[in-house]
């Protein structure tokens, strides 16, 4: 499978450190991720935002990891916030956690499930 992130040159210029675009050719497997919440197997969440971010990367993580991926076969991440402030938390996060992988990207500012949840991580994924 061959990831190409694109970002079309009549387009507007994006955001942040994400293509505008990813082709996917060659797959032959495709995850769908559901909305990875920030608590961890027994139900535990972290009060702090960063500490929230952090669980729901490792919670895609592990989600990856049961289907035999990784972070490198990601095509698309959706993040759901609950708080338009905590976006500069949240990119320095994804940033730190995607260590120069780029896959598509969306932010939505949102009300959550749950009232103690400041993030949800939606993803896809392909081999």
């Amino acid at each position: 499978m061959q990831l190409r992130p694109l970002s079309a040159a009549d387009g507007p210029a994006v955001q942040g450190s994400y293509p505008g675009a990813v082709e996917v050719t060659g797959a032959t497997r495709w995850l769908f991720l559901s909305g990875q919440i920030p608590a961890d197997a027994t139900g535990v969440v972290p009060t702090d935002f960063e500490g929230q971010c952090v669980r729901a990367w490792a919670n895609v993580e592990a989600q990856l990891a049961a289907a035999g991926m990784t972070l490198d076969n990601l095509v698309k991440v959706t993040t759901y916030l609950a708080d338009r402030a905590d976006a500069g938390v949240n990119r320095a996060v994804r940033l730190r956690v995607l260590d120069g992988r780029q896959p598509a990207l969306t932010v939505i500012i949102t009300d959550l499930f749950e009232p103690g949840w400041h993030v949800e991580i939606e993803a896809v994924a392909a081999v």
